[in-house]
């Protein structure tokens, strides 16, 4: 679950971590009032769950009332990467002299939280780590010790963070990882903590991401969701009851079981395709849930292709077969091209079944992805 800036920032500052002053608004007349009672200049910020708001014209700064509400009315109802703006966080503007990176996330390949500094703050800090990944400072953290002031410290320095703010910035980065680990964070970050003239540190944004799993232990943060800028698809699959997780590839995966899920996933990157989802509709694939299944990769535009990969356990391969045919024969039309890998409990016999005039069969795995891949390649020319 994704918070706002504004709600990351009340919890931040309940935590002791320095923020500007600042008031939501959801009108132009609001924007205005309130940028006169901060005092001038203020930032006004789109409050979207999207990145690069700047660069999409969702965050202005404004020197006095005018701009305020010209600002104000241009960001409030734009679109922005597909969200709606309606509400804008009007902010104190900070004089500042340099501007950091702090954040804490889960590094997958270790195993463990990592806290990481970067003194190239401001900017994409994707792209820092793709293009200059040096330029990030890590500290791997063990959850059953935390971070020590120690690991905080020396994170700040290896970064190259000037000395004389580097205790302001070790002390935001530990309050970071409390909070991560208290309230159940898969993400915190600030981009960018400000440092001003005088020294002084400031939190100018703020990312926070709720484990949604671990939700039924932040009752208070459960509250704050905002369901108006949760993706559609992923609407659609708390419905259907799917474990599914929107991609930007254009190969549809469509499993039962989270590591059939996976192994698919990267198979596809393996063969040079890109997932569009990951979508994991459980045990069993009556027709009903595959007809949902294909209805919800099918109604992603970025998806050219779909690949079906299905372990019959419980579930009989034969059974499987019969449902994938009712499912593609209740559409009016296919709309992708479907690659179809049964295995397990009577495969053979599921193959057999399968209507090849709505799929494409393949037996292994290998096989499918591959098939799948060149499919969208070839729809994406």
């Amino acid at each position: 679950m994704k918070l706002h800036e504004y709600q990351a920032k009340d919890i931040f500052a309940d935590a002791g971590i320095p923020i500007p002053d600042s008031q939501l608004a959801a009108s132009v007349d609001e924007a205005v009032s309130a940028a006169e009672e901060i005092g001038y200049p203020v930032a006004i910020k789109a409050q979207v769950h999207v990145g690069g708001r700047g660069k999409a014209g969702g965050i202005k700064l404004a020197s006095d009332a005018d701009e305020a509400r010209e600002y104000a009315d241009d960001i409030l109802g734009m679109d922005l990467k597909g969200y709606t703006v309606d509400q804008v966080l009007v902010e104190a503007g900070v004089d500042f002299t340099n501007e950091l990176y702090v954040g804490v996330t889960m590094d997958r390949g270790e195993g463990k939280p990592v806290a990481m500094v970067s003194t190239e703050g401001g900017v994409n800090i994707e792209e820092v780590a793709e293009e200059n990944p040096d330029a990030i400072a890590r500290e791997h953290i063990d959850p059953a010790f935390g971070l020590h002031p120690y690991q905080a410290r020396k994170a700040v320095y290896n970064a190259g963070v000037d000395r004389s703010v580097a205790r302001g910035v070790s002390s935001i980065l530990t309050t970071l990882y409390d909070l991560y680990e208290e309230r159940d964070a898969s993400d915190i970050e600030i981009n960018p903590v400000m440092i001003t003239s005088d020294g002084d540190v400031v939190a100018a944004d703020a990312v926070m991401n709720i484990d949604d799993d671990a939700l039924f232990r932040q009752p208070e943060l459960a509250e704050m969701e905002d369901e108006t800028y949760e993706d559609d698809l992923e609407q659609k699959a708390g419905e259907y009851g799917f474990d599914y997780v929107r991609l930007d590839g254009n190969v549809g995966i469509i499993g039962n079981g989270a590591g059939l899920v996976m192994t698919t996933l990267d198979l596809v990157d393996y063969y040079g395709g890109k997932p569009a989802n990951f979508l994991d509709i459980g045990g069993g694939a009556k027709a009903e849930r595959v007809t949902n299944a294909l209805d919800m990769v099918f109604s992603d535009e970025n998806v050219d292709a779909v690949v079906f990969n299905i372990f019959g356990g419980i579930t009989r391969g034969d059974e499987v077969a019969k449902g994938i045919n009712e499912a593609l024969e209740s559409f009016d039309e296919i709309p992708k091209k479907v690659v179809v890998r049964l295995a397990g409990t009577n495969a053979e016999e599921g193959m057999e079944i399968l209507n090849t005039d709505l799929v494409e069969v393949e037996e292994t795995l290998e096989d499918a992805v591959q098939r799948a891949v060149e499919n969208a390649q070839e729809a994406s020319q």
